[in-house]
């Protein structure tokens, strides 16, 4: 790890707000939110019988959180058509499921105040296991109708291909 960041003239943190989501090497259109990337660690306590009332932890098997992508309703089918990959509603007996591509490698981008690529996640094997056709609908509401999807996943790293890029300046002068 460095000790130094790449560009030490930067001081405030990436904002949250500008990024985006791909997979079968498209972006998807109009995703507005992805929940966190979560891993932990299951703890195995272990001790020797000669040992003294205390306990030994060393680290066991990894777990990914599942994700959540969110995004206004649209005529995009894209949620829809991976969802029903899983589940099928109308297929014929024995062909719910279509095992050959039901899961997905999608590829998380998050860009920096200037819209320039700062750092990128794969993640791996992602299937849904949660898919929200339609949200409340309320006539007294006023807002974006949102649909959603939950993506079991197998892992994930960062792409250190993605690296920080020189940040621009404007071309005038402030005064």
């Amino acid at each position: 790890m460095a000790l130094f960041p790449a560009n030490p003239k930067r001081l405030d943190p990436y904002k949250n707000f500008k990024f985006r989501v791909k997979w079968d090497g498209v972006y998807v259109a109009g995703v507005s939110k992805v929940s966190s990337l979560k891993r932990s660690t299951e703890v195995v306590e272990h001790r020797a019988g000669g040992d003294p009332s205390t306990a030994h932890r060393s680290p066991g098997r990894n777990k990914y959180e599942p994700i959540t992508l969110e995004g206004g309703l649209t005529q995009d089918m894209r949620f829809h058509d991976w969802a029903a990959l899983v589940w099928n509603f109308n297929a014929a007996l024995g062909a719910e499921v279509s095992l050959a591509n039901f899961r997905k490698d999608i590829y998380l981008e998050l860009y920096n105040e200037a819209g320039q690529l700062v750092i990128a996640y794969k993640i791996y094997r992602c299937w849904v296991s949660e898919y929200q056709a339609l949200p409340d609908l309320d006539a007294n509401a006023n807002a974006v109708a949102i649909e959603h999807i939950k993506l079991e996943n197998e892992g994930w790293e960062r792409d250190t291909s993605v690296s920080e890029p020189q940040e621009p300046t404007l071309s005038a002068a402030v005064t």
